[in-house]
């Protein structure tokens, strides 16, 4: 790494300046584009050691869904890989190749869902963004870790680009290849860090829980249109609710990211001027215009629809009530709820881990408002572990429960 000198106020320090990984080691490989070069490609894979750095490239802010458009591979001993699965839209083959071995990915959620579509599924793996959470680190962007770990600067320009294009640019294939390049070495030095500070077995446990995530299924997605809370009727938050419908079919239609359609906020402009014919609708954006017998249509479907089949304006909650009213409709719940929150806090601040990565908000709530009727150690574990906390974290604050009812009790 360089030396920075620049004096600031007061002599001169010297700071090591993070040194920049611009080439990948044996080059930029050619896209893999075949059935038989994918063969060769996991050839290799097999042929290698040690786990499989991972990772893919999507278009979601350019195109429909969250498909992959790029996958990056690396194995010790098999080099990196480029596979094209718009080209090879099947990569079981790989999948086969890495076997039982360890997947390596930064931010394992972004990615398994896409490269489960192409059938790549782990039997184990490693998350470094997760690991960095639980290692306690200021910030855990791959590039930041990187620096953290290994003194290098990772560039990050190409990471919004429309990686539908084709052919993929040079810059781009390199920049794809250098995001796995270091994953096995960075993932080697966080283990032995995660050793240290006696945090491996959480770090196990929360690995362990990535291989059977799914991306969550929101009820009534429409809902988290931004600007719908403006709308005070339920005529009005059931145009919104037809007018997402209507974009989203034209972006699916279009192979088209949501958002280029039509922006969250013009359509809740639609929805207050509830336009009966396209001369009415707003002005400002051309989506508006170049769509407007489909947004008319989606409109007329909500105002003819009978009051009884209009959604609710907000869906009820099955969970608690929010913690700012518990002290008016259980204060002994409220004092429970503080000093479980206390000495959450001070673990985490002991432990250099994050809060909530301790222990979710959501489930520790419910647990402190409708308890389990055992409320011992055994009890408060089992009803944590019932709201999907691990068990290492349910080890942490099933006692702090414990210790908060023993010191407000009541019903």
């Amino acid at each position: 790494m360089s030396p920075d000198t620049t004096p600031a106020d007061g002599p001169a320090v010297e700071v090591e300046q993070p040194v920049p990984l611009e080439e990948p080691a044996e080059g930029v490989p050619a896209v893999v584009e075949s059935e038989r070069a994918l063969d060769e490609a996991a050839r290799a894979v097999t042929a290698g050691v040690g786990p499989v750095a991972i990772d893919a490239e999507r278009a979601s802010g350019y195109r429909y869904g969250q498909r992959a458009y790029l996958v990056q591979l690396r194995r010790e001993g098999s080099g990196t890989w480029l596979v094209d699965p718009i080209a090879v839209p099947d990569l079981s083959p790989l999948d086969a190749a890495i076997g039982p071995a360890e997947w390596i990915l930064h931010a394992a959620t972004q990615d398994l869902a896409c490269l489960a579509e192409v059938g790549l599924r782990p039997r184990q793996l490693f998350d470094t963004e997760l690991a960095a959470r639980i290692l306690g680190l200021p910030r855990v962007g791959l590039a930041a870790v990187v620096e953290h770990y290994l003194g290098l600067r990772l560039a990050k320009e190409h990471s919004a680009v429309d990686w539908s294009t084709r052919p993929l640019p040079d810059p781009w294939l390199r920049y794809a290849a250098l995001d796995v390049e270091v994953l096995g070495e960075l993932r080697n030095l966080m283990g032995v860090d995660l050793a240290a500070q006696g945090k491996d077995e959480w770090a196990r446990q929360e690995f362990a829980a990535l291989l059977d995530w799914t991306p969550v299924e929101r009820v009534d997605p429409w809902r988290r249109t931004s600007g719908i809370n403006t709308l005070r009727s339920r005529r009005g938050v059931g145009v919104v609710r037809e007018l997402w419908y209507a974009r989203d079919a034209i972006a699916r239609d279009r192979d088209t990211s949501v958002g280029r359609v039509l922006p969250d906020a013009a359509l809740v402009e639609i929805a207050k001027a509830l336009p009966r014919d396209t001369a009415a609708l707003p002005s400002g954006h051309r989506a508006i215009k170049r769509y407007g017998r489909q947004w008319v249509e989606a409109v007329e479907r909500a105002v003819t629809l009978p009051e009884d089949e209009l959604p609710p304006r907000t869906l009820p909650s099955d969970g608690p009530p929010p913690p700012r009213v518990w002290a008016d409709k259980n204060p002994v719940a409220a004092e429970r709820l503080g000093a479980t929150r206390t000495a959450l806090t001070a673990f985490a601040a002991e432990h250099t881990i994050p809060v909530e990565n301790v222990c979710s908000p959501d489930p520790l709530r419910r647990v402190v408002w409708s308890p389990p009727e055992q409320r011992d150690l055994d009890g408060f574990r089992a009803a944590l572990a019932g709201l999907g906390v691990r068990r290492w974290q349910a080890d942490i604050v099933a006692p702090m429960l414990v210790a908060a009812f023993d010191a407000h009790p009541g019903a």
